[in-house]
C-alpha cells in the first residue's frame, strides 16, 4: 500500500478527455477542448462533495452552505440557504463547498476571515478569489488528481465529472496537516 486513499469512481477523467499521457515524470490529462472547463456542470450551483472526501477530512463543526435536504451529514451544524450562512456566526472547524459561480468569492472571503477549516473550490488560481482569500491566508493546498464526480442533492453521483480541476484549501496549520496526510490523490503544497 502506497498510503494513497482509494476513492474509486469519485475522480474521473472528463468526457472527451484522452487517457493519461506521460509527460516527463508526471501524468497529465491531454485536453481536447479548452472551452469546456469554463462552465459549471449543467449551470447548477448546488453539488455535494462525495461523502468519501468529507469523511476522510472530518469531523467538522460547521457546514455553512449545506443543502436543505442532504443524504449525509458533513458537519455537526448545518446552515442552509434558508439560514443564509454568510450572515450566521461561524464556529469551530468549517467544511466549505461553496456555491460555485458568482457567489464563490463571498464565501471564500468569509472562510479566510474565519481561518479554521477546509474549502473545496475550482483550481482557478489566477482569479481574484485566489489572490484575495487563498494565497495570502491559507496554510496549505491539495490539488486533486483528476476531476471530482460530485453528487446530486439526493446522493446520486453525477454522470460526468466537474467542469474544472478542484483544489482543497486548508485554513489553519492543523487543517493543512490533515490535507497533507489524508491520502486523497493529488499534490499537497504548504503555504
Amino acid at each position: 500500500m502506497d498510503g494513497t486513499l482509494n476513492l474509486g469512481p469519485i475522480f474521473q477523467p472528463r468526457s472527451g478527455d484522452s487517457p493519461l499521457v506521460e509527460v516527463g515524470s508526471s501524468a497529465v490529462l491531454e485536453r481536447r477542448s479548452m472551452a469546456s472547463h469554463e462552465r459549471v456542470l449543467s449551470g447548477k450551483e448546488e453539488w455535494l462533495t462525495p461523502k468519501e472526501i468529507t469523511d476522510v477530512l472530518g469531523p467538522f463543526d460547521l457546514d455553512p452552505c449545506s443543502p436543505i435536504v442532504r443524504p449525509w451529514s458533513t458537519a455537526k451544524t448545518h446552515y442552509t440557504i434558508k439560514d443564509d450562512g454568510l450572515k450566521q456566526l461561524w464556529h469551530g472547524r468549517v467544511w466549505l463547498n461553496p456555491p460555485y459561480g458568482n457567489e464563490t468569492e463571498k464565501w471564500m472571503a468569509r472562510m479566510a476571515q474565519h481561518n479554521d477549516g477546509i474549502s473545496l473550490i475550482f483550481a482557478r488560481t489566477e482569479t481574484a478569489t485566489w489572490f484575495d482569500s487563498v494565497w495570502p491566508v491559507a496554510a496549505g493546498l491539495l490539488f486533486i488528481k483528476g476531476r471530482i464526480a460530485f453528487c446530486h442533492v439526493d446522493g446520486r453521483r453525477a454522470g460526468t465529472s466537474a467542469g474544472a480541476p478542484s483544489c482543497l484549501i486548508a485554513y489553519g496549520q492543523s487543517n493543512a496537516e490533515r490535507l497533507k496526510t489524508c491520502g486523497i490523490p493529488g499534490r499537497f503544497v504548504a503555504l
